[in-house]
């Protein structure tokens, strides 16, 4: 089955309207081609409708199908174009279509016979999606095995006992009485394409395709989502807000109403805070803290409370190999190796009494004398020298 999801689908429908014909000769009542409409826009948009047949023959059917935008195409008496040539017609209009135009994705094949088959085939090999209609006594059971999915005329009629009626109070006016029908024609619908999460914007879409005309503001609402609240006034649905968007989502309507609410999802509930209780790290060998003297002597009787067990351990154990102490304590317990830790007491502190004296100042050291006062002092300290006469 096509990937194509309902909501993206452009259809063409083709319709042999002279098979359908020989499905009602034997029959009461006439072929209503707005079933067949109405069921096909629940699952998309129809971009293409043709039908073919010799309309000189069908001449009662003609009104009804122009009404519904159906393009008709002639195709002269048998004696002059052929058995198959309507057959042959359908053919190459659903391949062109096929081929030109890559929007739409979905085929219609209106019709039981057998000879489409081949069609089907190639359409579904060029990724369309193939839905085929018939009456359920003049279907070939290898079109029907074919097809994607099919269609009987037969399930597309109501019945008048099987309508249900929507539990509406006296108060409600008659036209909007007709707006909640659309909208219960839309629910059902998205229900029957497996739709889980009805939201506003999809429902809206759904009904603007199922009924072109419609428009909230002619009932007299302001917009969508006010008129989704006076419905669940009414009690016809239940709404929910949308958890991301925000928006409206319906989560039950009609008969669904009167079976209890399903429990809330595992990911609704609040969630379980489970704290776990971790024994304290050992010691590691490179200790960055210092450690007080109350946890110091902590240590220290506990290690005193051990050297007993100790040595009764090594006098018990005297015919035995001597076995390091290390070893013995880490095969009988779990607990790390002892580990030297540097203990940093705090020392007293004096104390104070009043202002801190500032400490003296010691003298500065004379800065040395330039080298050029040396020189004139050593020039100074010189004597004269003797004159030769004296």
């Amino acid at each position: 089955m096509s990937s194509t999801h309902p909501s993206n689908r452009s259809i063409a429908v083709f319709i042999d309207f002279e098979n359908l014909a020989l499905g009602f000769k034997d029959r009461q009542g006439r072929f209503e081609i707005k079933y067949v409409l109405k069921r096909l826009l629940e699952t998309g948009k129809i971009v293409a409708k043709r039908s073919y047949a010799d309309w000189s023959r069908f001449s009662s059917y003609t009104f009804s199908l122009h009404e519904s935008a159906i393009e008709l195409i002639e195709i002269p008496k048998r004696s002059q174009t052929g058995k198959n040539s309507a057959d042959i017609r359908l053919c190459v209009d659903a391949m062109d279509l096929a081929y030109s135009k890559d929007h739409i994705n979905t085929f219609v094949i209106v019709s039981g016979d057998s000879d489409f088959s081949p069609l089907v085939s190639k359409l579904k090999e060029l990724g369309k999606h193939v839905i085929g209609l018939g009456m359920t006594d003049s279907t070939s059971a290898l079109l029907r095995d074919n097809c994607d999915e099919f269609i009987y005329y037969e399930d597309l009629v109501p019945v008048p006992d099987a309508q249900t009626t929507i539990p509406l109070s006296k108060t409600v006016t008659e036209p909007r009485r007709n707006a909640f029908n659309m909208l219960f024609d839309a629910l059902a619908a998205l229900r029957r394409d497996d739709r889980e999460v009805l939201g506003a914007a999809l429902l809206k879409n759904t009904m603007c395709r199922m009924h072109p005309g419609f428009n909230e503001s002619q009932f007299g609402y302001r917009s969508f989502s006010s008129f989704l609240q006076d419905a669940a006034k009414e009690g016809l649905l239940e709404l929910t807000l949308h958890q991301k968007s925000g928006t409206w989502v319906v989560a039950r309507f009609g008969d669904e109403m009167k079976t209890p609410p399903a429990p809330p999802a595992s990911d609704s509930s609040p969630p379980i805070v489970v704290r776990a209780v971790t024994s304290a790290p050992p010691i590691s060998a490179n200790v960055s803290e210092p450690i007080t003297t109350a946890s110091a002597k902590t240590s220290s009787r506990s290690q005193n409370s051990q050297r007993p067990s100790v040595k009764r351990a090594e006098e018990s154990n005297l015919d035995e190999p001597s076995v390091p102490l290390s070893e013995t304590s880490e095969s009988k317990t779990e607990t790390p190796p002892d580990v030297k830790a540097v203990v940093r007491v705090p020392q007293p502190r004096a104390p104070s009494r009043g202002p801190a004296k500032a400490a003296p100042k010691t003298p500065a050291k004379p800065a040395s004398t330039p080298v050029s006062g040396a020189k004139t002092a050593t020039r100074r300290r010189r004597k004269p020298a003797k004159k030769s006469g004296e």
